[in-house]
């Protein structure tokens, strides 16, 4: 069945992009709303998002939603990773300014409040995409594929020049729970010559080691140290499910990604839903639901590493 949130959630932070402080609030949806992102501070136009590939602005940096109107709203692929992975399908995300709050960097955040809140059954089959042909998308400085599975796989693979990241792979079964228990801890990272570049040219503002792995050569300089010894490949993966969650509905298919970052997956989801029997809607099984991300997870499964 279709699942919402039995009450709602508050996030108070600041935005990796602007520096400034936000907040975030997830409402329970009615049956059939699906995920749907509003603007609170838009004084004129239209100031509601429909969480959906076909919306996304491709930027290097984040996963951009821009409606209509031109409004915009940014940093979104770890709260939509972590609806993803705790199987919620409907749901209202209000927010007071341009971007999610980047937290601690990670989706651990939203994971504890969504599965301390209680996700709720919605008494209405659950419909997927099934990918039913191989896509794939390629640009110069990665690439992504889409092939047939029976449940929701991720498989990434990263190669970095700094030795404390360096050659990364992993590869999930995203069934029962496995993003929480895997990956919601995992954070942005990014070398420390990046967020000097970016600082200096008015970019990622609310940056900091408190909200991001950054590493200089073989060192990390993030206090804490890692939270994996492969957390890179696993922060890869965490936002490879967020974009993929802007399908409009779970996928059910291998995703491999090399190197790729919000835009590859995006226009991933473009060759997918363009190419002629790439993909179906159907409706779940109950054999299938079972093995969907976020059922029957509960908080006693998020990782201790955040704490």
């Amino acid at each position: 069945m279709q699942s919402t949130l039995a009450s709602s959630v508050h996030f108070s932070g600041f935005g990796l992009h602007s520096g400034l402080p936000v907040t975030l609030v997830i409402h329970p949806a009615d049956i059939g709303h699906g995920l749907q992102i509003k603007r609170t501070d838009v004084a004129s136009g239209n100031d509601a998002f429909s969480a959906h590939w076909t919306c996304v602005s491709q930027s290097p940096l984040c996963t951009r939603l821009v409606n209509a109107d031109g409004i915009a709203v940014s940093t979104i692929e770890h709260v939509m990773a972590a609806l993803a992975g705790c199987g919620v399908h409907n749901a209202l995300l209000e927010l007071d300014g341009p971007e999610a709050p980047i937290l601690d960097g990670s989706a651990v955040p939203f994971v504890e409040k969504m599965l301390a809140a209680g996700v709720t059954a919605q008494n209405v089959p659950v419909t997927v995409f099934k990918v039913k042909k191989t896509v794939e998308f390629h640009n110069d400085t990665g690439w992504a594929r889409l092939a047939p599975a029976d449940t929701l796989q991720i498989e990434f693979h990263i190669d970095f020049e700094d030795a404390a990241i360096g050659v990364q792979s992993k590869w999930l079964n995203l069934s029962n729970g496995a993003f929480v228990r895997e990956l919601c801890d995992s954070r942005t990272f990014c070398r420390q010559a990046d967020v000097d570049y970016m600082h200096a040219n008015g970019l990622a503002l609310g940056g900091s080691l408190a909200n991001a792995v950054v590493v200089d050569g073989e060192t990390v300089l993030t206090p804490g140290g890692l939270r994996h010894r492969d957390e890179a490949v696993r922060h890869k993966m965490l936002d490879a499910l967020g974009d993929l969650a802007l399908a409009g509905a779970p996928i059910i298919g291998h995703y491999t990604g090399f190197c790729a970052g919000h835009a590859i997956t995006n226009n991933l989801l473009r060759e997918l839903f363009t190419t002629p029997g790439a993909v179906e809607k159907i409706e779940c099984t109950p054999e299938m639901v079972a093995c969907l991300p976020g059922v029957g997870v509960t908080k006693y499964e998020i990782p201790k590493s955040a704490e």
